[in-house]
């Protein structure tokens, strides 16, 4: 499969991932997504040592401080989260089985792609925020997008 496919794939399983979203859920499907792909970053960790190991972690940390961000906007995160996955109960395993495809190197390239996904899906949403505030928690989750997808593209 060339890099141009799986791109085009990755895409295409994003945007199936945000159809689920009802109108006004999407962020926080994609805080929900963005704590899955912390627990892939984990699962990669375990299996890495030294500096890529560290590295792999900070990724995590950063994917639960987007999550942790966008949650804080919504006084109803928690239940709007649940009603999501209990919705769709495959939510878990759905990127897990797409990155299984590929051998541990691809997947980087590809996670590295799905952040500077999410940092463009958040720079798009911090253009038509109202209020300084909101565009801000926005420029800063691609922020830290943009820095996982650095990391990933150093490997």
């Amino acid at each position: 499969m060339t890099a141009t496919t799986t791109s085009g794939e990755l895409t295409e399983v994003l945007g199936q991932l945000m159809q689920r979203a009802k109108p006004g859920q999407q962020q926080l499907l994609m805080a929900t997504a963005e704590r899955m792909a912390a627990a892939r970053y984990r699962a990669w960790a375990d299996n890495e040592s030294g500096e890529r190991r560290i590295a792999l972690l900070a990724c995590a940390a950063r994917e639960e401080e987007v999550a942790r961000r966008i949650e804080g906007l919504h006084t109803d995160a928690d239940a709007v989260q649940a009603q999501i996955r209990e919705q769709n109960p495959d939510l878990g395993t759905l990127a897990g089985e797409f990155f299984a495809r590929f051998p541990v190197e691809e997947q980087y390239r590809l996670q590295a792609q799905a952040e500077r996904l999410g940092a463009a899906t958040w720079r798009s949403l911090a253009k038509r925020a109202e209020g300084g505030a909101l565009r801000d928690v926005f420029l800063t989750c691609a922020a830290l997008e943009e820095e996982s997808a650095v990391v990933l593209e150093s490997f």
